[in-house]
């Protein structure tokens, strides 16, 4: 007597195998309270951080004279985009004074382009330097190499403010006071914690890779800008936007080195503009929006490059 094996039952018909009901009771499977707690913990993370620039925004889009008395309220008092056009340059010192302003007003666009100038010299020259060094630290022999190398990093317990005197004294020298090179050249080179990010880096890179380009006839130089440095984009791309906002940011440097509008960069506008308050209290719907504005290039920097930051995380060399 033969016996026939069932049919396999058609898919959609709600029939589940032996081996595939743990997989499925599996999925099923309620988020357990670690989870749940590490969703609460990040969202509440997630709102600490962006609730002071929904702050500045409600703050920017208020009347400045309607500010005392809504202190508390989370919603814009007094409804108003004259903060925005008075931190622009865009309304006169009348406008400016009838909508509770200071009558002052921000060279926006110049002093954005300062900034700009600045930031960029300082991460190009600082990449490409650093680089340089990391990859001679990283991969050339020779004499005194690891000497040199730990009194260099021992300029990362250097205080900052220790420095300032020095480079000053020596941008005044040079001529460079209230320019903008003056501003970006202490830190245009190179810096201990970029050449130690990208020497530890490169360091990771697999000789093998070298070797081969080697064989095919690639000096140093050759091998470096081809090979290493694509190799190390994710690292590149990360130090690159940390140089970029610590420069964006810099406040005490520019203050020691500008001395007019010609060289002033945005942070130092906006200390200004603060200050800038004959009435009795500063403008603070213009300083936000002024604020909130200065804040948006680098916001739009780190949302275009998150993923390269995330990617250089767990990079390994070689891919």
């Amino acid at each position: 007597m033969t016996t026939t094996a069932p049919a396999p039952a058609p898919p959609g018909t709600g029939t589940v195998t032996p081996a595939s009901a743990p997989r499925r009771r599996r999925r099923l499977r309620r988020p357990g309270l670690g989870r749940v707690l590490g969703w609460v913990v990040l969202v509440l993370v997630m709102l600490a951080t962006l609730f002071p620039f929904y702050w500045m925004l409600r703050t920017a889009l208020s009347t400045n004279a309607a500010l005392p008395g809504g202190a508390a309220d989370p919603l814009p008092v007094g409804f108003s985009t004259e903060g925005f056009r008075r931190a622009l340059g865009l309304a006169t010192p009348a406008e400016s004074l009838a909508d509770g302003g200071s009558g002052a007003s921000l060279d926006f666009p110049r002093y954005l382009l300062n900034s700009v100038v600045v930031a960029t010299l300082v991460t190009a020259g600082q990449i490409f330097f650093s680089a340089m060094a990391a990859y001679a630290f990283a991969r050339l022999r020779w004499p005194g190499r690891d000497v040199v190398y730990s009194v260099f990093l021992a300029g990362l317990m250097v205080p900052v403010i220790f420095t300032l005197l020095p480079n000053f004294l020596l941008i005044r020298d040079l001529g460079l006071l209230d320019t903008l090179a003056g501003i970006a050249l202490p830190t245009t080179i190179m810096t201990p914690f970029a050449v130690f990010f990208l020497r530890q880096f490169f360091a990771g890179i697999s000789v093998e890779v070298e070797e081969a380009a080697k064989l095919d006839g690639a000096g140093r130089f050759r091998t470096f800008f081809t090979i290493i440095l694509p190799m190390a984009s994710p690292a590149v791309a990360t130090l690159a936007i940390l140089t970029y906002m610590t420069a964006w940011n810099d406040y005490l440097w520019p203050l020691l080195v500008s001395q007019s509008e010609d060289s002033r960069v945005l942070t130092l506008a906006l200390g200004i503009f603060r200050a800038q308050a004959p009435q009795s209290a500063p403008d603070w719907a213009g300083l936000m929006a002024a604020t909130l504005l200065a804040a948006l290039p680098m916001l739009l920097l780190f949302g275009l490059f998150a993923r390269r930051i995330v990617n250089s995380i767990g990079f390994t060399g070689i891919k």
